[in-house]
C-alpha cells in the first residue's frame, strides 16, 4: 500500500505532509477533469504553486495534490486597457520577462504594479489565494490589481469571476486560500513601466511616518524601512534603512551596470544575521547607502535573490544539532500606533531567545473587497522573520512569541496576516477576522462535499466547528 508522497513548504519547512498522489495539470480543462475524477472517487483535493506558503494552505494529508505550476499560458497584452491574461502557475519573473518580450521597444510599455517581496518564484495563483501585497506606498492588496480570473469549482465547472460575474466567488476566492476552487488563470491590471530613482537614508523609527508622508506627497511610489535586528543594541527595531523610489524623466539614461547584492553577498548577510547581527545591519545599511540615487525600472526593482534551502548549509557551518529555519509573521497596526507597537515588540523580542533574522515595515491602503479582508484600514505592516529550531521546545517558543506579537497588535487596534502560520488562538483569529466563522460557512455552501481541503482549512474548521 502506498504510504503517501512527502511534501513540505520550501521556506519554514514546518509543514511535512503525506499526500495520496500529485497531479500536474497544464490547462483549465485538465484541472476540471481532475476535480471531476476526484469527485467520482470521493477524494479530497489540495492545491499548490511554488510551495512558499507556510500556514498549511497548500497541502492536505491524504489528498490528491494538484501542482499548478504547469499553468503557464500568457496571453497578449491588451495595450488599450492595460490588461494581460496569465496562467495561475506563472511566476513573477516569467511574467515580467514575457511582458518585455511582447512589447519590445514600444513606447510606454505595460508591466506589473506589485508583487510579493522576499522571493520571486511565487505564482500568480498563490498571490491571489493569499491576497498578497508588495511595497507600494499607496497600493491596496493584489485584489485591486485583478480584473477577473477563471476558477474551477468543487463540481469541476469552469467559472469566470469578476466584480460583475460570479461576484461572490470573486470576493471569496481572492484571499480564500484555495477553499473555494482552483484559480487557473488571472486577468491582471497593469501599469506603465517607469524609471525610478532610489533615495536612501538611515533614520530612527520616530521619524519614519513623517518621512513616509513627505515621500508620498512628493510622488514616491515604493518604499520600506528595514530595521536593526541586533537585540543587544539600543537601536534594536528602532533604527533602520529607509529606502524609497520616485519616478524620473523617461529620457534619463539607465546605467549600464547596477550595484546590487548577489548570491554570495546574500549568503554572507544571512550568515551574519545568525552570528553577528550588528555586523549584518552595518553591512546591509552600507550597501543600501551606496546605491542612493541609483536608477531602476519599476518592475524589475521588485525582484531579488532568494537562496533555496539556505539553512541547510548554514546549519552545517554553525554545527547546529537541531535543524532550524526562519518563520515569518506579519502584523498590522494603525499608522499612528506604529512606534508604540514597535516599543512593545522590542520588549517582547529582546529577552525572548528567538532571534530576529530580518524585519521590515511597509504600508498598505485600506481594501475591503475580499471577503476575508485583512487591510481593513490604512495600516503599517511589520514583518518579522524569526529563527525557529525544529524541536518541540523551539517551535513552541516561536509560536508563543508570535502569539504575543499578535496580542500587541490587536491591543492597538491592529491585526495579523493569516498566511504565514496557524499558531494564533481562536480569540485572536476572531478579533482580527470577525467574519472568519461566516467564511467557513460560505466554504461549505460553495463546496458542500469539502472537495477542496488543506491542513490550514482543517485546522480552522476544527477550531470553529469542533465535532
Amino acid at each position: 500500500m502506498n504510504p503517501g508522497l512527502p511534501v513540505n513548504d520550501v521556506h519554514a519547512q514546518l509543514n511535512p505532509t503525506l499526500v495520496a498522489r500529485i497531479e500536474y495539470p497544464d490547462s483549465t480543462e485538465q484541472v476540471s477533469a481532475a476535480v471531476r475524477s476526484a469527485a467520482l472517487a470521493g477524494s479530497a483535493i489540495s492545491l499548490c504553486g511554488a510551495r512558499h506558503a507556510m500556514g498549511g494552505q497548500q497541502f492536505g494529508g491524504g489528498t490528491r495534490l494538484l501542482d499548478l505550476r504547469r499553468l503557464q499560458q500568457i496571453g497578449s497584452v491588451d495595450s488599450a486597457r492595460g490588461l494581460v491574461e496569465a496562467g495561475a502557475g506563472v511566476t513573477w519573473p516569467d511574467l515580467i520577462a514575457q511582458l518585455h518580450t511582447q512589447q519590445g521597444t514600444e513606447a510606454g510599455p505595460w508591466t506589473i504594479r506589485q508583487k510579493q517581496t522576499g522571493a520571486d518564484r511565487l505564482t500568480l495563483g498563490g498571490a491571489l489565494s493569499a491576497n498578497a501585497h508588495g511595497r507600494g506606498l499607496r497600493m491596496r492588496p493584489i485584489i485591486d490589481d485583478v480584473e477577473a480570473f477563471t476558477l474551477v469549482d468543487a463540481k469541476g465547472s469552469i467559472r469566470r469571476c469578476s466584480r460583475t460575474e460570479n461576484a461572490a466567488l470573486f470576493r471569496l476566492a481572492i484571499g480564500g486560500y484555495g477553499c473555494f476552487g482552483t484559480i487557473t488563470s488571472v486577468c491582471l491590471r497593469l501599469t506603465p513601466r517607469r524609471k525610478l530613482e532610489r533615495r536612501v537614508e538611515v533614520i530612527t523609527l520616530d521619524r519614519l511616518m513623517p518621512a513616509l508622508a513627505e515621500r508620498i506627497a512628493a510622488g514616491y511610489l515604493y518604499g520600506d524601512f528595514q530595521f536593526s535586528i541586533d537585540e543587544r543594541s539600543p537601536d534594536f527595531l528602532h533604527r533602520g534603512v529607509f529606502s524609497c523610489y520616485r519616478p524620473v524623466a523617461d529620457d534619463r539614461p539607465m546605467p549600464a551596470e547596477h550595484k546590487e547584492l548577489g548570491v554570495a553577498d546574500w549568503k554572507q548577510l544571512t550568515h551574519f544575521a545568525h552570528t553577528d547581527r550588528a555586523r549584518a545591519f552595518k553591512v546591509y545599511a552600507g550597501y543600501y547607502l551606496s546605491t542612493n540615487g541609483q536608477l531602476y525600472w519599476s518592475d524589475t526593482h521588485q525582484l531579488g535573490v532568494y537562496l533555496d534551502n539556505y539553512h541547510e548549509e548554514l546549519d552545517r557551518e554553525l554545527g547546529a544539532t537541531v535543524k532550524a529555519t526562519e518563520m515569518i509573521t506579519e502584523l498590522y497596526v494603525p499608522r499612528s500606533q506604529l512606534v508604540d507597537f514597535m516599543t512593545r515588540a522590542t520588549d517582547l523580542l529582546r529577552p525572548s531567545g528567538v532571534p530576529v533574522i530580518y524585519g521590515t515595515i511597509r504600508l498598505i491602503e485600506r481594501a475591503q473587497e475580499s471577503f476575508l479582508a485583512w487591510a481593513r484600514e490604512n495600516f503599517a505592516c511589520v514583518i518579522f522573520n524569526l529563527h525557529t529550531e525544529h524541536s518541540p521546545t523551539g517551535i513552541e517558543l516561536a509560536a508563543g512569541t508570535f502569539r504575543a506579537l499578535i496580542d500587541a497588535a490587536l491591543d492597538l487596534g491592529g491585526s495579523y496576516f493569516l498566511t504565514y502560520h496557524r499558531w494564533a488562538r481562536r480569540d485572536q483569529v476572531e478579533r482580527a477576522y470577525p467574519q472568519f466563522g461566516e467564511f467557513l460557512r460560505q466554504k461549505t455552501v460553495h463546496d458542500p462535499a469539502h472537495r477542496f481541503q488543506s491542513n490550514w482549512w482543517r485546522h480552522y474548521q476544527t477550531m470553529f466547528f469542533p465535532t
